[in-house]
């Protein structure tokens, strides 16, 4: 029994467990202060407004995380099914 394609697969995988950091705020996001951001635009903390600017920004940075993590299980998917290709 040839080992060699279940270390690469393994290898593989530390590779990419290595390079994935759940729970980070992504890019897109900039990491701004969801706090400041909102009061930038003129919304007085505790506002329906401002309820809603931080509820959006909510919105919008778990969307940004689904597709990172989308991302991420189809490219592992990807590689599991293509070990033949780089």
């Amino acid at each position: 029994m040839n080992s060699k394609p279940f270390l690469a697969i393994a290898f593989a995988g530390l590779i990419l467990s290595a390079c994935s950091a759940r729970y980070q705020t992504p890019v897109a996001m900039g990491g701004d202060d969801d706090d400041a951001v909102c009061q930038s635009r003129g919304y007085a903390a505790g506002s329906p407004e401002y309820v809603a600017c931080r509820k959006d920004r909510d919105v919008q940075r778990s969307s940004a995380t689904t597709r990172a993590d989308r991302r991420q299980r189809d490219l592992g998917e990807y590689m599991l099914n293509h070990p033949d290709r780089p």
